[in-house]
Protein backbone atom coordinates (compact mmCIF):
# COMPACT_ATOMS: atom_id res chain seq x y z
CA UNK A 1 0.00 0.00 0.00
CA UNK A 2 1.14 3.49 -0.72
CA UNK A 3 1.60 5.90 2.16
CA UNK A 4 -1.16 8.52 2.30
CA UNK A 5 0.43 11.12 4.55
CA UNK A 6 3.86 11.41 6.13
CA UNK A 7 2.62 12.76 9.46
CA UNK A 8 6.18 13.30 10.72
CA UNK A 9 6.82 15.86 7.98
CA UNK A 10 3.35 17.42 7.77
CA UNK A 11 2.85 17.85 11.54
CA UNK A 12 6.28 17.70 13.22
CA UNK A 13 4.95 19.17 16.48
CA UNK A 14 2.34 16.42 16.75
CA UNK A 15 5.09 13.86 16.12
CA UNK A 16 7.23 15.56 18.78
CA UNK A 17 4.34 15.35 21.27
CA UNK A 18 4.00 11.61 20.63
CA UNK A 19 7.75 11.20 21.10
CA UNK A 20 7.40 12.94 24.46
CA UNK A 21 4.96 10.29 25.68
CA UNK A 22 7.23 7.58 24.29
CA UNK A 23 10.23 9.11 26.07
CA UNK A 24 8.34 9.09 29.36
CA UNK A 25 7.43 5.44 28.92
CA UNK A 26 11.02 4.45 28.09
CA UNK A 27 12.30 6.19 31.22
CA UNK A 28 9.54 4.84 33.47
CA UNK A 29 11.50 1.83 34.66
CA UNK A 30 9.21 -0.76 33.10
CA UNK A 31 11.14 -3.68 31.65
CA UNK A 32 11.98 -3.23 27.97
CA UNK A 33 10.95 -6.78 27.07
CA UNK A 34 7.58 -6.32 28.80
CA UNK A 35 7.00 -3.09 26.88
CA UNK A 36 7.81 -4.76 23.56
CA UNK A 37 5.35 -7.59 24.28
CA UNK A 38 2.64 -5.07 25.11
CA UNK A 39 3.40 -2.93 22.05
CA UNK A 40 3.35 -5.97 19.80
CA UNK A 41 0.11 -7.34 21.25
CA UNK A 42 -1.71 -4.01 20.99
CA UNK A 43 -0.46 -3.59 17.41
CA UNK A 44 -1.81 -7.07 16.60
CA UNK A 45 -5.19 -6.07 17.96
CA UNK A 46 -5.20 -2.83 15.96
CA UNK A 47 -3.88 -4.37 12.75
CA UNK A 48 -0.91 -2.00 12.56
CA UNK A 49 1.61 -3.61 10.22
CA UNK A 50 4.18 -0.84 10.68
CA UNK A 51 4.21 -1.19 14.47
CA UNK A 52 4.13 -4.99 14.32
CA UNK A 53 7.19 -4.95 12.10
CA UNK A 54 8.96 -2.45 14.35
CA UNK A 55 8.22 -4.04 17.70
CA UNK A 56 8.83 -7.61 16.59
CA UNK A 57 12.24 -6.49 15.32
CA UNK A 58 12.96 -4.52 18.50
CA UNK A 59 11.88 -7.46 20.67
CA UNK A 60 14.08 -9.90 18.79
CA UNK A 61 17.02 -7.48 18.87
CA UNK A 62 16.61 -7.30 22.65
CA UNK A 63 16.68 -11.11 22.94
CA UNK A 64 13.00 -12.04 22.78
CA UNK A 65 12.35 -15.56 21.48
CA UNK A 66 10.54 -16.34 18.25
CA UNK A 67 8.27 -18.76 20.10
CA UNK A 68 6.95 -16.11 22.48
CA UNK A 69 6.40 -13.66 19.63
CA UNK A 70 4.58 -16.26 17.54
CA UNK A 71 2.27 -17.21 20.42
CA UNK A 72 1.59 -13.70 21.68
CA UNK A 73 -1.93 -13.54 20.23
CA UNK A 74 -2.70 -16.72 22.21
CA UNK A 75 -0.91 -15.74 25.43
CA UNK A 76 -3.75 -17.06 27.60
CA UNK A 77 -3.25 -20.58 26.25
CA UNK A 78 0.56 -20.44 26.19
CA UNK A 79 2.77 -21.36 29.14
CA UNK A 80 5.64 -19.08 28.07
CA UNK A 81 4.67 -15.82 29.82
CA UNK A 82 5.25 -14.81 33.43
CA UNK A 83 2.44 -13.74 35.73
CA UNK A 84 3.56 -10.10 35.38
CA UNK A 85 3.55 -10.38 31.58
CA UNK A 86 0.10 -11.96 31.66
CA UNK A 87 -1.17 -9.13 33.83
CA UNK A 88 0.34 -6.56 31.46
CA UNK A 89 -1.20 -8.25 28.43
CA UNK A 90 -4.59 -8.47 30.14
CA UNK A 91 -4.41 -4.76 30.98
CA UNK A 92 -3.22 -3.90 27.45
CA UNK A 93 -6.16 -5.72 25.87
CA UNK A 94 -8.62 -4.19 28.36
CA UNK A 95 -7.38 -0.62 27.85
CA UNK A 96 -7.17 -1.02 24.07
CA UNK A 97 -10.72 -2.35 23.77
CA UNK A 98 -12.45 -0.53 26.60
CA UNK A 99 -15.58 -2.48 27.42
CA UNK A 100 -18.92 -0.75 27.90
CA UNK A 101 -19.04 0.11 31.57
CA UNK A 102 -15.26 0.24 31.89
CA UNK A 103 -12.70 -2.24 33.08
CA UNK A 104 -14.05 -4.63 35.69
CA UNK A 105 -12.95 -4.67 39.30
CA UNK A 106 -11.82 -8.27 38.75
CA UNK A 107 -9.43 -7.30 35.94
CA UNK A 108 -8.16 -4.32 37.95
CA UNK A 109 -7.55 -6.53 41.01
CA UNK A 110 -5.78 -9.18 38.93
CA UNK A 111 -3.46 -6.63 37.35
CA UNK A 112 -2.90 -5.00 40.75
CA UNK A 113 -1.25 -8.20 41.97
CA UNK A 114 1.65 -7.57 39.58
CA UNK A 115 1.78 -3.77 39.29
CA UNK A 116 1.78 -1.10 41.98
CA UNK A 117 -0.07 2.15 41.27
CA UNK A 118 2.89 3.97 39.69
CA UNK A 119 3.81 1.00 37.49
CA UNK A 120 0.17 0.65 36.45
CA UNK A 121 0.07 4.30 35.40
CA UNK A 122 3.31 3.80 33.46
CA UNK A 123 1.96 0.67 31.80
CA UNK A 124 -1.23 2.51 30.90
CA UNK A 125 0.81 5.34 29.37
CA UNK A 126 2.68 2.75 27.29
CA UNK A 127 -0.64 1.34 26.08
CA UNK A 128 -1.94 4.82 25.29
CA UNK A 129 1.27 5.55 23.36
CA UNK A 130 1.18 2.43 21.19
CA UNK A 131 -2.53 2.91 20.51
CA UNK A 132 -1.71 6.45 19.41
CA UNK A 133 1.08 5.29 17.11
CA UNK A 134 -1.24 2.63 15.67
CA UNK A 135 -3.89 5.26 15.05
CA UNK A 136 -1.39 7.36 13.12
CA UNK A 137 0.21 4.57 11.11
CA UNK A 138 -2.90 2.62 10.08
CA UNK A 139 -4.99 5.40 8.50
CA UNK A 140 -1.99 7.14 6.93
CA UNK A 141 -0.49 3.83 5.73
CA UNK A 142 3.04 4.36 6.96
CA UNK A 143 5.47 2.38 4.80
CA UNK A 144 6.08 -1.07 6.28
CA UNK A 145 9.28 -3.10 6.27
CA UNK A 146 12.11 -0.59 6.26
CA UNK A 147 12.47 -0.15 10.03
CA UNK A 148 15.71 -1.38 11.62
CA UNK A 149 16.29 -1.46 15.39
CA UNK A 150 18.69 1.14 16.77
CA UNK A 151 22.12 -0.18 17.71
CA UNK A 152 21.25 0.39 21.37
CA UNK A 153 18.65 -2.43 21.17
CA UNK A 154 21.13 -4.91 19.77
CA UNK A 155 22.93 -7.20 22.17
Amino acid sequence: MQQRIDYKKIAPEAFKAMLGVESYVRSSGLDHSLLELVKTRVSQMNGCAYCLDMHAKDARAAGETEQRLYLLAAWRESPFYSQRERAALLWAESVTQLPVGGISDEVYAEVGKSFDEKALIDLTMAIIAINGWNRLNVPFRTEVGTYQPPKAHLK
